[in-house]
């Protein structure tokens, strides 16, 4: 299979270090767990589309207008953006396992607040809570899969994140419709099932102490209290950039997309859900081949692609006067989308050094969780703009 590009220019790369038998060992099995991380970052996506068919009963519950609901979906991306950088360094110590058990942790317990809060404020800060733990598990699946350098395992996790926000548009409706309208706001929990396998490639990707090891007790020079040098990389500030604007739109029109499908067919809402899930999913899977054509593009091309696609895909979704065209829209946001955050996830890292990939993995997720959180607030706004 290709390799996906790790620079940010059209430049011969430098000769890739030598691999050992030990570090050939965690990249096949990374490459090989790739489904199970998929499992793990899906339903941190599902968080954010599966409750936006039912805001319209979650207002009616919590008795407040459909705007102001949409809070429950704007909370969780500020939660998801939040919990990045301060869950990754709560089990920075530990690597991703710490990770992993700190998000699940956090996870359970905004559900449980989610669950039984009485009111939209103690609603919005139990989502919030619960995205801070989907957020942890979602950069912990990164840094894992980070480890197959062949792009094999990023791609799978990155496609498993667009499957998660696509299909929650559908099953969300379901759940409110056999679950009412709260049971919407738990999918992330569905990330529990693959705990157990996600702690397993944690512990087997570590790295082990030792003097043959390769890896040296923490210096200053690694442990900045900010990261400017990852900041300052221009790779990475072009990457994180593009995959902050893909992110923004994307997330925007999985809360506005359904809304002019409804308008524009007066379908229910399974049937809105399951028509947008399908031309979603349908642009995720099919960014695998754009994975697989980023190298015959070359670098400059592909993210050429990855932008127009984007504000094409605005366009059609906010304009189109036909429900097959807006949902033509969705699918090509989701494509570029779930292609970019694969391919850019390499980009982000390939001019830093090892030591620096876990922070800039980190702050590359946290420019995709701004664009969660902006999204919807962005598609609100520009509704309720006359």
């Amino acid at each position: 299979m290709p390799t996906p590009p790790t620079t940010d220019a059209d430049t011969t790369p430098a000769p890739a270090p030598a691999l050992t038998p030990a570090t050939t060992d965690v990249r096949e099995r990374a490459g090989g767990g790739g489904l199970f991380l998929a499992l793990l970052a899906a339903p941190a996506a599902m968080g954010v589309s599966g409750p936006t068919l039912a805001l319209p009963e979650a207002a009616r519950g919590l008795a407040v207008s459909p705007g102001t609901a949409a809070w429950l979906l704007t909370a969780y991306g500020i939660g998801m953006a939040v919990g990045t950088p301060l869950l990754s360094a709560a089990g920075g110590r530990r690597g991703p396992a710490g990770t992993v058990r700190a998000g699940a942790a956090v996870l359970v317990l905004g559900a449980a607040l989610t669950l039984v809060a009485p009111n939209l404020q103690l609603a919005v800060a139990g989502r919030a809570l619960e995205a801070a733990g989907a957020a942890g598990l979602n950069v912990a699946a990164f840094q894992i899969a980070g480890r197959d350098r062949s792009g094999r395992a990023p791609g799978l996790v990155a496609i498993g994140s667009a499957v998660g926000g696509t299909t929650g548009l559908f099953i969300g409706a379901a759940v409110a419709g056999t679950l009412g309208w709260r049971a919407t706001l738990l999918l992330p929990l569905l990330s529990l099932l693959a705990l157990v396998p996600a702690l397993r490639l944690a512990g087997r990707a570590a790295p082990k102490a030792g003097p043959e090891s390769g890896h040296r007790p923490r210096t200053p020079a690694l442990t900045l209290p900010l990261p400017l040098d990852v900041l300052r990389d221009h790779g990475f500030r072009t990457a994180a950039g593009l995959m902050l604007a893909l992110s923004t739109v994307n997330f925007a029109l999985l809360y506005a997309a359904p809304r002019r499908v409804t308008a524009l067919t007066g379908w229910t809402g399974v049937e809105t859900g399951a028509a947008a899930s399908i031309a979603t999913l349908v642009g995720a899977l099919l960014s695998w081949q754009l994975i697989r054509a980023a190298p015959r593009l070359g670098t400059r091309r592909t993210r050429l692609l990855l932008a127009a696609g984007s504000l094409a895909a605005a366009a059609l979704a906010a304009f189109a006067p036909w429900a097959a065209v807006v949902l033509v829209g969705s699918a090509t946001s989701s494509f570029v989308t779930a292609g970019g955050q694969g391919l850019l996830t390499g980009a982000a890292t390939g001019r830093l050094p090892e030591a620096r990939h876990a922070t800039a993995i980190g702050l590359f997720n946290l420019a995709f969780l701004i664009g969660v959180a902006a999204g919807p607030a962005a598609a609100e706004a520009l509704q309720s703009t006359p």
